[in-house]
């Protein structure tokens, strides 16, 4: 099994629904996403997927979110837009974007809040 990950950075405001503290007010974070894809077969010259296919189909995830208010996107008016399910968003945006290249599938997107906060969606 090979694996290849990638990384890139957007801005986006939310506010938590039903939680009790300080992420309950608006606030923004400098998102970093970082996916990983996966497969079994390398190309004639060894590579699994282009870096460069990969960061750019990456890139069009993250314009959808970058500078946005995360709460006004659709697949946020009935749920909580915690970086869970940012995570699982991206996922399966990234999973759509990829569905050209059949022998790599997408392993596991993170999503960082913070230097020190994370979450992590895999299948």
């Amino acid at each position: 099994m090979f694996r290849i990950t990638v990384a890139d950075r957007f801005a986006a405001a939310h506010q938590l629904r039903g939680y009790k503290g300080q992420c309950e007010r608006l606030h923004g974070h400098n998102w970093q996403v970082e996916v990983t894809v996966e497969g079994e077969e390398l190309s004639g010259n060894g590579i699994l997927l282009d870096f460069s296919l990969l960061k750019k189909a990456l890139s069009g995830v993250l314009k959808g979110l970058d500078h946005s208010f995360l709460n006004e996107l659709s697949y946020f008016q009935e749920r909580n837009p915690t970086s869970e399910h940012l995570a699982y968003l991206i996922f399966c945006e990234m999973r759509q974007a990829l569905r050209a290249y059949p022998g790599v599938r997408v392993r596991e997107v993170t999503v960082w809040e913070s230097d020190r906060a994370r979450a992590t969606y895999l299948e």
